[in-house]
């Protein structure tokens, strides 16, 4: 029996605080709240589950911890859902997040020393007023301490997360800040505009005008310095919002971004196979973000509750190139049609032309791909033509 390719993700869904911009499935706790053991117990029974599913065992591409702050997690928990993915084959990167307020050297190397090989950091910003507009628990020294020990425990690679857009943001500290990283060791910067969620306290003050906001041609200002200041430090821009020296590129994101199948693990999380019955159909489900209730099922020996989804051919091609026409490399359309059954470009002639012939679009036959100076508009494009 062939093995089934998956990338695999596991949510933890607590944080020692809820920031106001943030609407993952996630609860504030205190780490003595937190069902360490059980969880990991848990987790590891639903990929068991999953995998069953599948009808193939699982051959992991990549594995990553998110939330939600994993480093709240206890380690051995952790490590025991690193080692059930692990004896199932090699995975070539283990990431996980942290928060600056839970990552110091000691709990770098010991994390290190249980498989973990990637460690991205929520650093957001490197100014105080812009972490306190933020909500984040931890200031400027703060998050430069943490990434400084993350890169001096060794053996792992070391991403930090960036934010732009913030009210009153200058291009000039941006830019600082973005030397600072890479100055600290920082191999891999994924870079975010402010999203205003509906469901999030940004939202609620965006609805009553209470939330200072920067104007977006400055956030676009601040998108194309972010581009020129990494290139000039040796990242390269190789997805919209991500940048990487050579080599260092997020393989679990990538996956997601190739069209890859996932495995998402735990309350809360989202993950997407294709059928095991030559349909071309794939299964998306998310489940609930209710941790007693993921508990129970999973000593139950059942999947958890939550919601799935049957995603066609075309809603998967769709998807799929909204993805992966935001990176360098494009969309790999031979790919997609032994993947889907249909070939991509059917029915869609006369629209992908028009933007090519506007320089939106790149055909280079087998890869369909956005020019970098254009991936502002990225989702616009793919739109207009899938």
């Amino acid at each position: 029996m062939s093995a089934a390719r998956a990338a695999v993700y596991v949510h933890v869904p607590w944080c020692l605080q809820r920031c106001p911009y943030c609407d993952f499935a996630t609860e504030a706790i205190s780490p003595a709240r937190i069902p360490h053991e059980a969880y990991a117990r848990a987790v590891v029974r639903e990929l068991e589950l999953r995998e069953a599913a599948m009808g193939a065992p699982l051959a992991p591409i990549s594995l990553f911890f998110g939330g939600g702050t994993p480093s709240l997690w206890q380690r051995d928990a952790l490590a025991a859902v690193v080692r059930a993915v692990t004896d199932r084959g090699p995975v070539g990167e283990v990431t996980v997040e942290c928060n600056p307020t839970s990552i110091d050297r000691e709990r770098a190397s010991a994390l290190r020393d249980r498989g973990v090989t990637r460690l991205s950091l929520g650093v957001q910003s490197l100014r105080d007023r812009h972490l306190r507009y933020l909500g984040r628990l931890h200031d400027a020294d703060g998050a430069l301490t943490a990434v400084r020990a993350a890169v001096a425990a060794g053996g792992l690679r070391v991403s930090a997360d960036l934010m732009f857009g913030l009210h009153e943001q200058r291009r000039d500290e941006l830019v600082d800040d973005a030397r600072t990283l890479v100055d600290a060791g920082v191999e891999h910067v994924s870079a975010y505009a402010l999203t205003i969620e509906p469901s999030t306290r940004f939202g609620e003050l965006a609805r009553k005008g209470r939330l200072p906001r920067l104007p977006d041609d400055d956030v676009a200002d601040l998108y194309e310095a972010l581009e020129h200041t990494f290139g000039a430090l040796g990242l390269a821009h190789y997805e919209v919002s991500n940048y990487a020296r050579p080599g260092c590129g997020s393989e679990h994101n990538l996956s997601y971004w190739r069209g890859e199948a996932y495995l998402g693990l735990g309350a809360g999380a989202v993950g997407c196979v294709p059928r095991n019955d030559g349909s071309f159909v794939a299964e998306r489900w998310r489940n609930a973000h209710d941790v007693p209730g993921y508990l129970a099922a999973l000593e139950r020996g059942e999947l958890p509750p939550g919601e799935t989804e049957a995603l066609d051919p075309a809603t998967r091609v769709r998807e799929a190139l909204l993805l992966g026409m935001r990176t360098a490399e494009g969309t790999d359309l031979a790919a997609w049609k032994r993947r889907a059954g249909i070939d991509p470009r059917a029915g869609r002639e006369a629209q992908l032309a028009k933007q090519v012939a506007r320089g939106n679009v790149i055909d280079e036959g087998a890869v369909l791909r956005i020019p970098q100076g254009r991936w502002l508009l990225a989702d616009d494009i793919v739109a207009s033509v899938f």
